[in-house]
């Protein structure tokens, strides 16, 4: 239950109380065809550009990473707004940079993914891009970003 209680504290309203750290994906049972949500946490946020990218903590077995590539346009919920979005799967490389900056940002948290995930890293920034070649990350970009 405990780990439900973020997807429904979004489904309360409460979405602002999470800033921009959190973000609820709605993603289609690959399977099952039902609707499905899951509450990640967002590594980048670009608002002009109306585009957050999130990682999959457990690779590419995450029902909600494999969900996606079946089915990319989906939905986020961010803070109380909504928004359509498409999935887009960055490259290796693409994941060095974003875990180099995120490590940069939030180094605590950066190094705990990396023990979450089993992946050596000391802290530095050439440990934390070989990270970032090993975790799958996903930009979700909105169908209509929002204008400057």
């Amino acid at each position: 239950m405990a780990v439900r209680l973020p997807i429904l504290l979004f489904r309360m309203g409460l979405g602002p109380a999470f800033g921009k750290r959190l973000l609820l994906l709605h993603h289609t049972g690959r399977a099952t065809g039902l609707d499905r949500r899951v509450v990640l946490e967002v590594v980048a946020y670009e608002p002009n550009a109306g585009s957050w990218i999130v990682a999959s903590g457990f690779g590419t077995r995450s029902d909600w990473y494999r969900n996606l590539r079946v089915e990319p346009k989906t939905v986020v919920q961010f803070g109380n707004r909504h928004h359509a979005v498409t999935a887009r799967f960055l490259a290796a490389d693409d994941g060095a940079d974003i875990m180099a900056r995120y490590g940069r940002r939030h180094p605590r948290t950066a190094r705990r993914l990396c023990a979450f995930m089993k992946l050596p890293s000391d802290g530095s920034e050439a440990s934390f891009r070989d990270a970032g070649r090993a975790i799958p990350f996903v930009r979700l970009d909105e169908a209509r970003p929002r204008l400057p």
